[in-house]
């Protein structure tokens, strides 16, 4: 008889070797699946890092480009080379306080005040007996106010500001300053000085007008971008507040963009499209004067204020009046 011994064993080792191939593969495919899930998950993760360091660069960039026009606008100002305000500015340290003070400093000769006076007329005050020469009634000495037209005098009506953009004396200013087709403008500029204003241009749509006074050589103000205004970026007013107080600065930021009202007046209402808002405190007399960033240069014209609120002012993008006011820039 043969024995099944061998057999046995041989079907042992078989199936033993199976079992480890299996397990093997098993391990394989556990190890290699593994792996997968891993570079699936830390690719996502990879993917995330690399996103928000291209969103840190680019964020950088752009900080380190408005820095380095701060600095150019600050060296210019200070008549200094770039390199070394910007070695001052590292050592040192520039503050915004200190941008501000040079940003007023190069606007405001150009700002001017504007007054509009008319012909009002004007009246004495006589006393009458209304019975005349009655007889009943002349122990009674009744005498009643009646009032006489004594000729006129000319009177301040109304005030605001403006803003030169050319050397030859264009002034931008509001159209409802200027609107009334009886009245005199006078215009006071920085130096003291008053000049005879002629409005040469009202615009039926944006609330602007072009004045002009006589001379030349008058100092001007920059134009910037209004498209790039942003949330939260630092701004100033500055006018004639109350028609009294010329050349006032407030200092807020911008508020909000692209704003729809509707603006009330001495000559009624009107419809203010894609203003801007701001929190620098615009006032009465405020009206066509400039809304500046730090750099010094004009964003917006100053045109209303909400009497309800504090601090809600509204100003009309430059951009939307450059082409209006492109032919007095020469």
């Amino acid at each position: 008889m043969f024995s099944s011994y061998p057999e046995k064993c041989f079907l042992k080792r078989i199936n033993t070797r199976m079992v480890l191939s299996f397990t093997a593969l098993v391990f394989l495919f556990a190890i290699f699946f593994g792996m997968g899930l891993l570079c699936r998950f830390f690719g996502k993760k990879l993917a995330d890092v690399e996103s928000r360091l291209k969103m840190s660069v680019q964020q950088n960039e752009e900080i380190s480009r408005q820095v380095q026009k701060l600095i150019e606008v600050y060296a210019e100002l200070k008549g200094r080379p770039v390199e070394v305000v910007r070695r001052e500015i590292i050592k040192e340290g520039v503050s915004t306080n200190d941008l501000l003070v040079e940003a007023v400093s190069r606007i405001a000769p150009a700002v001017v005040s504007v007054v509009v006076s008319k012909d009002v007329p004007q009246f004495e005050i006589t006393y009458v007996n209304p019975f005349g020469d009655d007889p009943f009634f002349k122990d009674f000495d009744i005498r009643i106010p009646q009032y006489r037209r004594k000729g006129t005098t000319e009177q301040k009506v109304g005030a605001g500001t403006g803003f030169i953009i050319s050397n030859q004396g264009y002034i931008v200013t509001n159209r409802h300053l200027v609107d009334d087709l009886s009245a005199r403008y006078t215009v006071l500029l920085s130096s003291g000085l008053q000049k005879e204003a002629q409005v040469l241009y009202r615009d039926n749509e944006i609330d602007i007008a072009v004045l002009k006074v006589e001379g030349s050589g008058y100092p001007t103000v920059v134009l910037g971008d209004s498209d790039k205004l942003k949330l939260g970026q630092s701004v100033f007013a500055i006018g004639n507040a109350l028609g009294e107080y010329n050349n006032s600065v407030s200092v807020g930021v911008i508020s909000g963009l692209n704003r729809n009202l509707e603006a009330f007046g001495v000559a009624g209402s009107e419809k203010l499209r894609n203003v801007i808002q701001t929190d620098a405190a615009i006032n009465p007399g405020n009206s066509g004067g400039p809304l500046a960033n730090l750099n010094g240069e004009v964003v917006g014209v100053n045109v209303a204020y909400n009497r309800n609120a504090e601090n809600i002012g509204f100003s009309i993008p430059i951009n939307a009046i450059k082409a209006i006011i492109a032919p007095y820039l020469k």
